[in-house]
């Protein structure tokens, strides 16, 4: 069943309020409950943004597979809605980083970028982010015309790994939950793999199945 325009409407509203309950918490935790960051609250408010970074990422390659797979075309209305969190979370992982780690040092951030890979990794993933963000309004989309606009936005696609490997690369210890998240990733893009093979096939098939004939002559 097709959900209405505006139970949709609703539905993202909630959305967008919920996606901002991460951030809430840790302004309500610095502000006022500072037990809530722990120990170290830099770090925690920085690997905090960085884990929603990931999420928003899988969540956004996840609503293709849903739509295909269950038929729930309507799940598109909220795929650039999450796409733009993960970019939001992105950035405040970055400020956390710059703001508390480096103390908006540029030379040292500069540094830490070419000497530490997993920085340089996360680095990368941010900077490609930016194209994404940039091209996400329905102006943009008829400014680069459809094909190209995908081609474009297939930059998730190596933007959710290097997001991935910077988490693994940064943990020193317990692998676990960079992990569960490449296994998630490994999930979502092979499924993409797979659904491209057999829409080739099927294409292939198709197509040679509808080339005429040769006739032949007579014996």
């Amino acid at each position: 069943m097709q959900p209405s325009a505006k139970q949709i409407s609703a539905a993202k509203f909630l959305v967008f309020v919920i996606a901002l309950v991460p951030l809430a918490k840790l302004a309500a935790g610095a502000l006022y409950f500072p037990d809530w960051l722990g120990a170290n609250p830099a770090e925690f408010i920085t690997r905090t943004n960085g884990d929603w970074t990931l999420r928003f990422l899988l969540i956004t390659l996840t609503v293709t597979p849903l739509r295909k797979l269950l038929g729930w075309n309507w799940l598109l209305r909220f795929r650039r809605m999450f796409g733009l969190f993960a970019f939001f979370y992105a950035v405040m992982h970055l400020s956390g980083y710059v703001a508390f780690d480096q103390l908006f040092d540029v030379m040292e951030i500069i540094k830490d970028i070419v000497k530490r890979p997993f920085i340089t990794v996360g680095f990368i993933a941010l900077v490609l982010t930016l194209p994404l963000a940039i091209t996400s309004t329905n102006g943009m989309v008829r400014y680069l015309g459809a094909k190209r606009w995908l081609k474009l936005h297939r930059l998730v696609y190596l933007i959710a790994p290097l997001g991935v490997l910077h988490f693994w690369w940064m943990v020193k210890r317990d692998i676990t939950e960079p992990a569960i998240y490449a296994l998630i990733l490994t999930a979502l893009l092979g499924y993409r793999i797979v659904a491209t093979i057999k829409e080739r096939r099927g294409s292939g098939q198709l197509s040679e199945r509808d080339q005429p004939r040769p006739i032949r002559a007579p014996s």
